[in-house]
């Protein structure tokens, strides 16, 4: 009993609410249905990731695991720090929720990402799910105040990151100018850089920072979206990218105030946009235009506000989904489409000249392949019409919807669904987030939450899918091709 109580806590489960409590027949009756079920969902998760595992040499350019002490909410790729001719340094954000036994912690990670058509399929082959990766180095700790429950940087300049924890307030870090600090029982909790103010009840997951200007954008318990600047407090060359040198870690970014206080100031919110009727679960920006944002919530819509014309939604999509909305991204390369993801386990794609039918949600295309709640979506950079997404099922698909209703000449695997071109399978319990690489094209950082599994603790992996893959068909077999003839005059030496 008392290891049990040792055990790291759950994290709090996206999108659901809590349940009154039952009767103890029913409870004991509905604890051994779960259990049962439990076994045989278990039986099948592994049976499908002995499967994966299998074809690893095959599906991966590269893969390294990261097996983590605490259960993480949220990672993110922060800037490139030197590029070398195997290799490129880059800073890597991870969430540490901890027991209580010691702090929760932001870590900030140098993570060695080996370049394309580098790693030997004799490397990639010794995989391991026990393994901490030798690629990833633990470089500074925060401890941070409460849970990390979402971690997002600033586009114009990664250093700087936003945090969502159980309280009303983002929070703000300057990354490389906060001192490490070592995570011990007692330990008093890093000061954040800059405190933003303005929801009246708890934020905990919907966090968004744009890539068009230095602003930040929140939604809440309190049914609010809230819109702040931090332009006023980082200094010209923090979001200038011709000035900026993200490589060395240099002084504050964040501009110093005479205020004695060890916390940073307080900032109050550029605008408070009302019209969701229950918590609202994830934002996104328009990547051109930060006065332009969209949200999603647990009533079901997705709106799209304009923060030049007022508070109020200037577009509300009732019903976007048949259940709670989990998450929303904004394409980067078409300001026309918006992606969904929801706890009815589809994706919506949604073009925004286009968005309802007869006063409800009216999607270009609906993608079904997860058997559980959508957590994250996110367009990739690399290509327009691809994206990721993430589920309660421990999967990550990569989804290209410009491959929705066409065949190629080898033909198609029937059963899949459409859409869906790679599934990554290395994961045992729900992914809980992923980021796509910018400096490094078709390479992933994902984590799941392991607690239901394993009891404890989370899995972080890195990853590019073989580029055989996703490259045109005609190119890949003229490479073929010449692999072929090339092995073929080789055995007759």
């Amino acid at each position: 009993m008392e290891a049990e109580q040792q055990q790291p806590q759950l994290p709090k489960k996206r999108g659901r609410k809590p349940k009154p409590k039952e009767d103890k027949k029913e409870e004991q009756s509905k604890s051994t249905k779960e259990s049962s079920g439990r076994r045989s969902h278990s039986h099948a998760a592994d049976e499908k990731y002995i499967q994966w595992k299998s074809l690893v040499p095959v599906l991966y350019d590269w893969l390294t695991n990261h097996n983590l002490v605490w259960p993480s909410l949220s990672c993110r790729w922060g800037p490139q720090l030197e590029q070398s001719t195997y290799k490129n340094r880059q800073r890597l954000y991870i969430s540490e929720q901890t027991d209580g036994s010691v702090p929760n912690t932001l870590v900030i990670a140098t993570c060695d990402v080996v370049k394309p058509r580098v790693a030997a399929a004799e490397h990639i082959s010794q995989y391991n799910e026990e393994a901490r990766s030798p690629f990833i180095k633990k470089y500074k700790t925060i401890i941070h105040p409460g849970e990390v429950n979402r971690i997002r940087e600033l586009p114009l300049n990664p250093k700087i990151v936003a945090t969502h924890t159980d309280s009303p307030d983002v929070l703000i870090w300057d990354v490389e100018a906060q001192p490490n600090r070592h995570a011990v029982y007692g330990a008093t909790t890093s000061h954040p850089d800059l405190v933003l103010t303005g929801h009246q009840d708890n934020a905990e997951f919907a966090l968004a920072m744009s890539p068009a200007e230095p602003f930040v954008l929140s939604g809440g318990k309190d049914k609010t979206v809230v819109l702040w600047s931090i332009q006023d407090h980082v200094t010209a060359s923090a979001t200038n990218p011709t000035t900026n040198n993200s490589t060395g870690s240099g002084g504050s970014i964040i501009k110093q105030t005479n205020d004695e206080s060890s916390v940073g100031p307080s900032v109050g919110p550029r605008g408070i946009y009302v019209g969701h009727e229950d918590t609202v679960e994830d934002v996104a920006f328009c990547p051109f235009n930060a006065e332009e944002f969209c949200s999603v919530g647990d009533d079901t819509c997705l709106i799209l506000w304009d923060a030049r014309v007022g508070t109020s939604p200037a577009v509300k999509v009732e019903k976007a989904h048949d259940a709670d909305l989990h998450c929303v991204d904004w394409n980067p390369h078409d300001s026309n489409l918006i992606l969904t993801g929801s706890a009815d386990n589809s994706i919506h794609m949604f073009d925004r000249r286009n968005l309802t039918s007869n006063g409800v949600g009216s999607p270009v295309y609906k993608f079904e392949g997860h058997k559980a709640a959508v957590l994250c979506v996110q367009w990739s950079p690399d290509k327009s019409s691809v994206f990721g997404s993430s589920a309660e099922d421990g999967l990550l698909n990569i989804w290209d919807y410009e491959k929705v209703g066409k065949k190629t000449e080898h033909g198609t695997n029937s059963s899949a669904p459409e859409g869906l071109f790679f599934q990554h399978a290395g994961h045992r319990d729900k992914v809980v987030d992923f980021h796509w690489n910018a400096y490094d094209p078709w390479t992933m950082v994902s984590v799941s939450d392991d607690c239901d599994t394993t009891g404890g603790g989370g899995t972080l992996q890195i990853w590019r899918m073989s580029d055989l893959i996703y490259r045109p068909e005609e190119e890949v077999l003229a490479e073929l091709e010449k692999f072929k003839a090339h092995v073929l005059e080789c055995s007759k030496a």
